[in-house]
């Protein structure tokens, strides 16, 4: 009904359409918001598996484990969705020339961020992890911009690729 309605006013008042990220074309792309999501996922499922450690779980630790799973989904989907918009958004025929198998690449990520969405395996949301880098060394070399691995400096502490940015 709700849609009926739109619909009706949309006749009348030609409502203008919007769109989203980045239509303008605002050429403002980074992997890493893919990354921090990945390791979001991994150290949720760590919290989680630390709760599971426990005999038994208070109403307090069942809160706190309902609150994980939500976290580790939300950034399961913003792996998918940030990746997905850099892939469509800026890669064009030249990034396709120069990274050819980055068609395959995004759908393995898209097959494995949903892998470690659906259950509390660690080594699937290392894994996402893992493909997520490859996007990021890919998304990189498409700028030529050289990139670096280093564990990051915070929980989970694995190893990420960041780009090497020369100081201005």
């Amino acid at each position: 009904m709700l849609h009926s309605i739109l619909k009706l006013v949309d006749s009348v008042a030609s409502i203008p359409a919007a769109s989203a990220h980045c239509d303008i074309p605002c050429k403002i792309y980074d992997p890493g918001t893919a990354q921090i999501a990945a390791l979001t996922v991994i150290r949720m499922m760590d919290l989680i598996e630390e709760l599971g450690a426990q005999d038994s779980l208070s109403i307090q630790d069942q809160a706190q484990l309902v609150r994980l799973v939500n976290v580790k989904e939300e950034h399961g989907l913003i792996v998918k969705e940030e990746v997905r918009v850099i892939w469509g958004d800026y890669f064009k025929q030249p990034q396709f020339d120069k990274v050819p198998g980055v068609h395959d690449l995004v759908h393995k990520i898209m097959l494995q961020a949903s892998k470690a969405k659906q259950g509390v395996n660690r080594a699937d949301a290392v894994t996402l992890l893992e493909l997520v880098n490859q996007f990021a060394e890919a998304f990189w070399l498409t700028k030529d911009v050289p990139t670096f691995k280093a564990v990051c400096p915070y929980p989970p502490a694995e190893v990420v690729v960041y780009p090497k940015l020369d100081p201005a």
